[in-house]
């Protein structure tokens, strides 16, 4: 029997030290695991806490703050060894061209009868930096008050301006319904609960962002060209325009709505036109797949890097969650990537800017990708602010809603979403066409949006990175990751 138990210990002996010297192969999702495993939370604090701090001044299109942080992004994608995403390196640049108000020739007025009003930019009205043009619009003014879309649109607009007061509509709705009664531009008077101070403060700060030079992504077409505009007045210039309309005033006797005021209001506006070009940056990084056949297929992964910047009054917007927190969760998703190593097909990620100006990095790369010679863009998920509100909150479009849009990532996100922790996937339809997936699907491939929804420091100085819930983030990016992974069968259902 003790020989017998000898013989046994020593087999066993002999297999321990076999298996050590010769370890199992590891399964075909072990690589996967190792992968998961290493986007942690505390990476994610470390890297937000950076992206969104004082010193990077908000990331605007274009700052040297920006600058800085595409170059950490770039420090970052060298360290892994990530290939470059494009021929000339990390960076995919894009011209922007600068423009300048001039000041001098900037003027509003309002005549009724012979009397005129002149209103002073800055204090009395302003608009933001979109509005640089040259342009004179002259036309009577409507009072639409707190109408509702429907009630805007029963009104007699053409060619007239449309006196709104704040109500909470979306500013780009109400433009929508006044554009589509065919008038001119509207005037944005403060709604009934707005402070005068804080109207005063917005005039301020938009003015001020106005007063600085501009940048737009494409050359005037000429000097004169068309826009709506879209104005912010101060209760006291309503106040003064009411009482030139006869004696109406906002508190007690204000106009019918969808009356004629009888008063011609007069925007000029003059911009010293496109003074030189400035360059903008994409930072692209590229994961080449292991088959021959299928590699040449490229999933694009895309998060915007940029913000709205320091205000009039050295005031910085960190962007913390809009959208440091889809940037630092494709920083995890690099470091995943590279220990997961080769997929089957390749993977590109692109951090964009210019997605705060109006789309403009993902509109210039969508242009003329920077893939090699023989890759294919198959698809793009897109990641934005998804560092806030509930733990298990998330959202995504295309929803079955769209259903000419609804695709295999939507599919993929609701397969994966509840392992980690987000059971059901919210509707984000309504943003389809506000962030950069959008100009990916107009290289005709599927698309998908992934969203934790605005909140109440959106777009404002106290979006701060100690507010960023980080596991939150840590699990979105996993859930990506695995979306990734479930896109490397041989057939595809997108």
């Amino acid at each position: 029997m003790i020989q017998a138990s000898r013989r046994i210990f020593a087999f066993v002996v002999f297999f321990a030290l076999l298996s050590g010297l010769c370890p199992a192969q590891p399964t075909a999702s072990s690589g996967l695991d190792r992968a998961l495993d290493s986007i942690k939370a505390e990476n994610i604090k470390a890297d937000i806490f950076f992206i969104a701090s004082d010193e990077l001044g908000g990331r605007d299109t274009p700052s040297n703050g920006q600058r800085v942080a595409a170059r950490f992004i770039r420090a970052r994608l060298q360290r892994l060894g990530v290939l470059p995403g494009t021929s000339e390196g990390y960076f995919y640049p894009y011209k922007l061209y600068r423009r300048e108000l001039d000041l001098g020739a900037t003027k509003a007025q309002a005549v009724k009868s012979g009397a005129t009003i002149e209103f002073n930019f800055g204090s009395d009205y302003s608009f933001y930096a979109n509005g640089i043009n040259t342009a004179v619009t002259s036309g009577n003014v409507v009072w639409c008050g707190d109408a509702t879309v429907e009630q805007m649109g029963s009104f007699d607009l053409a060619g007239k301006w449309a006196l709104c007061e704040d109500n909470g509509l979306m500013g780009e709705e109400r433009r929508k319904v006044a554009q589509k009664a065919a008038a001119i531009g509207v005037l944005l008077a403060p709604g009934p609960k707005a402070t005068d101070e804080k109207v005063a403060k917005r005039i301020r700060d938009s003015a001020g962002l106005v007063m600085r030079p501009g940048v737009q992504n494409s050359p005037p077409k000429s000097a004169e060209r068309e826009f709506f505009p879209s104005m912010s007045v101060s209760g006291a210039a309503v106040t003064r325009l009411l009482a030139l309309a006869g004696n109406f005033d906002r508190a007690n006797s204000r106009p019918p709505m969808g009356t004629d005021l009888g008063i011609v209001f007069t925007d000029t506006r003059k911009d010293n036109g496109p003074d030189g070009t400035v360059m903008a940056e994409d930072v692209c990084g590229f994961f080449p797949g292991s088959d021959p056949v299928l590699g040449k297929e490229v999933i694009i992964i895309s998060a915007h890097y940029d913000h709205i910047g320091t205000e009039a009054d050295g005031t910085v917007n960190n962007g913390a969650d809009d959208n440091g927190s889809g940037t630092t969760g494709l920083l995890q998703l690099a470091e995943a990537l590279t220990i997961n190593g080769p997929m089957r097909r390749s993977v590109f990620l692109i951090w964009v800017s210019g997605e705060e100006k109006g789309l403009w990095g993902s509109k210039a790369w969508c242009s003329a990708p920077s893939l090699p010679q023989g890759y294919r863009p198959i698809c793009d998920l897109n990641i934005d602010m998804i560092g806030r509100n509930a733990p298990d909150m998330l959202l995504i479009t295309p929803t079955k809603a769209r259903k000419d849009d609804y695709n295999g990532l939507t599919r993929l996100a609701e397969k994966f979403g509840p392992l980690e922790g987000f059971p059901v996937l919210g509707s984000a339809d309504e943003y389809w066409t506000r962030s950069d997936h959008f100009n990916f699907a107009k290289l005709q491939i599927p698309v998908a949006f992934l969203f934790s929804d605005v909140h109440e420091d959106y777009h404002r100085p106290t979006d701060d990175p100690e507010k960023i819930d980080c596991d939150k983030i840590r699990r979105v990016t996993r859930m990506v990751l695995r979306m990734i992974d479930g896109l490397q069968g041989d057939k595809l259902d997108l």
